[in-house]
């Protein structure tokens, strides 16, 4: 991948993710590398179950609105795993 490649998927991650977080309700304290990675896990989950489910063909990526649904998919393993691990 290139350096401009590499560069678009970082700000498409980070804005991604910004949606996910912005949607799914509930206190998320993510800073701004936690947010980008969210948003780009979440794009590589969202062309997986695109995929799965047979709406993206074999070698398809997920658009805009199948990575921020993979984000909020992300993030709610994420609290949930968290929740789980703060009970005592």
């Amino acid at each position: 991948m290139e350096e401009r490649g590499i560069i678009a998927t970082v700000i498409i991650g980070f804005i991604v993710g910004l949606v996910a977080r912005f949607v799914k309700p509930g206190d998320d304290k993510s800073g701004l590398i936690m947010t980008t990675i969210l948003g780009i896990i979440g794009a590589f989950v969202g062309s997986f179950l695109g995929q799965a489910f047979g709406i993206y063909g074999p070698n398809e990526r997920a658009g805009f609105i199948g990575a921020v649904v993979g984000a909020i998919v992300v993030l709610a393993l994420v609290n949930t795993f968290n929740k789980k691990r703060a009970l005592p």
